[in-house]
């Protein structure tokens, strides 16, 4: 039987297909139409892919947006028995105001390995890479993460970069971040990407800081684990918040006071991640369309080998035994 191992590089498949879902519609501001291409493309490929697999968390539900159904059964019956967590289109937004950062994004392991945070309300998240490893904590203040990796990987603060969502809810920890004088880079979309380039070899950032949902927080942890990075993740709390979220959170199993690690969101030594560009980001490229194809920039990465590998896929719509199905005029 075809181990995970031996399967990892062709996932990139499945993301690729939902960028190039995702990017037909790039601009055109309707969000529902481009998740549901991404799904619709992503689910194509992986009913021809060689696994008896199972997507027990896909982000979108929460907004009645397109996705793919909870447990819902993928892959063909006749390889390793593994489960998902996707997201199509980690930026919708950003895609159909034809922004940067969107990607489109998946962790597989073998199954039983993922803790998927309820997709109800945000969740505090940090990563970085491995200087930081044990050394920070989310009892530490933001100024005390800051210092603490800056220290660690031997820069001045005004050499730190720090990535973020730009939103609301993150206005007093960016006035924190601003009065330290470190670099900040604010994105639309995306905190799955911001995770991963905080933790890669000469990427230009060096943390991620501040809060976005849950599923994705799964998909961050097992590329952040891959690379050797940490990543920690707690409940979110806001005054936005309704009266029984946390409540809700409890009787899902989730521990409000918990910061969760990368270890205990993505489980075992047999992880892969895997992301494709939809609009030119700090991660990846974005989609090139062609007049009868696209050409597509990908990552994939896994344990325990701790391979990264970056690929670039040029595809020729006429005859696909994907795309044809869903590019005939």
């Amino acid at each position: 039987m075809v181990t995970l191992r031996a399967l990892a590089p062709s996932l990139t498949r499945i993301t690729v297909a939902g960028a190039v879902g995702a990017a037909l519609h790039i601009g055109q501001g309707n969000c529902d139409l481009i998740d549901d291409q991404a799904v619709e493309f992503s689910r194509a490929v992986l009913h021809q892919t060689d696994i008896e697999g199972e997507v027990i968390c896909c982000e979108g539900p929460k907004d009645n947006a397109p996705s793919f159904a909870y447990r819902e059964k993928v892959g063909t019956g006749r390889g390793p028995k593994v489960e998902f967590v996707i997201d199509p289109v980690d930026g919708t937004t950003a895609a159909s105001k034809g922004r940067k950062d969107a990607i489109s994004a998946l962790a597989c392991a073998p199954a039983g390995c993922f803790q998927v945070l309820p997709d109800d309300g945000y969740y505090f998240k940090v990563a970085t890479d491995y200087h930081s490893v044990g050394k920070i904590s989310l009892d530490m203040s933001v100024e005390e993460i800051v210092h603490t990796v800056a220290a660690a990987k031997g820069l001045p603060l005004s050499n730190l970069t720090v990535i973020m969502l730009e939103r609301e809810r993150h206005l007093d920890i960016l006035t924190r971040l601003r009065k330290l004088g470190v670099r900040i880079i604010l994105i639309p979309d995306g905190d799955i990407a911001g995770a991963v380039v905080s933790c890669m070899p000469n990427s230009g950032v060096d943390l991620l800081i501040g809060a976005g949902a849950g599923p994705e927080a799964t998909i961050a942890a097992t590329a952040v684990k891959c690379l050797g990075g940490t990543m920690l993740v707690k409940v979110w709390q806001d005054k936005k918040d309704d009266k029984d979220r946390l409540n809700r959170l409890r009787a899902s199993g989730v521990d409000v006071e918990k910061a969760y690690t990368q270890d205990e969101l993505a489980k075992g030594n047999e992880l892969v991640f895997a992301a494709s560009g939809i609009t030119k980001g700090e991660l990846l490229n974005g989609v090139t369309l062609l007049p009868d194809g696209a050409i597509v920039h990908s990552i994939c990465m896994r344990l325990p080998s701790g391979t990264l590998e970056r690929s670039e896929t040029i595809l020729h719509f006429k005859g696909h035994p994907v795309y044809k199905q869903f590019l005939q005029t």
